[in-house]
């Protein structure tokens, strides 16, 4: 006499599911930004070495901060190199006052130095893109941080938020310094960004999930 054996195939449960939706959703979001990011720093990087512009400077330096700082969501899936969402937040929160430290050092030392940045097209070119797409990135982040309740990544939308901040401060500075030739500005125009930059450091080192939400 045969046996018949059924195997029965059963759905994940929604908490299985539910756990892949937020992975998904932050590999999606991390992989866009760690591309847009790479091109650029990478046009940041030869704007600001052409024009010698300390505004371009520190809006290249945002972008590689940021680049870091992406990296560092993604580490919890990376084998072997998995840390809390606690060191996480606290890592991108000492990437906010590495950021604002840069920006200070190159604002004062142009300022000091009384250097002449020229306008660069290439600059003008990558802060408008960046003023489109990073505050689509950020909006995304903290949408998926609010839902998943990732610091890491909430931390890390503030620092898309500051991408579009220091973009929007840097082709201020190139406007500006091309139209009415006045080099000062360009690093005056950096140093505003370091107050809103000290601020949110310390949110994210303090892990608040909603600060940026």
């Amino acid at each position: 006499m045969t046996e018949r054996v059924q195997i029965v195939v059963e759905p994940l449960s929604p908490a299985i599911a539910g756990a892949a939706k937020p992975r998904s959703a932050v590999l999606w979001l991390q992989g866009i930004t760690l591309a847009w990011m790479l091109v650029e720093l990478g046009v940041a990087a030869y704007a600001a070495a052409t024009s010698h512009s300390p505004a371009m400077l520190a809006f290249g330096s945002d972008s590689l901060v940021e680049l870091l700082s992406a990296t560092v969501v993604l580490l919890p899936w990376i084998p072997g190199m998995a840390i809390s969402e606690r060191k996480a937040s606290r890592a991108s929160g000492v990437l906010l006052f590495l950021l604002a430290f840069v920006v200070a050092a190159i604002a004062l030392a142009s300022l000091a130095l009384r250097s002449r940045p020229e306008t660069s097209r290439a600059g003008i070119g990558i802060t408008v893109a960046a003023l489109i797409a990073m505050p689509v990135l950020a909006s995304l982040k903290r949408h998926e941080a609010r839902r998943s309740r990732n610091a890491a990544l909430a931390a890390d939308a503030v620092q898309s938020a500051t991408c579009a901040y220091i973009a929007l401060i840097a082709l201020a500075g190139l406007a500006v310094n091309a139209a009415f030739h006045l080099p000062w500005f360009d690093s005056m125009a950096a140093l505003a960004a370091i107050p809103f930059l000290i601020q949110e450091g310390r949110s994210a080192w303090q892990g608040h999930v909603c600060g940026c939400c």
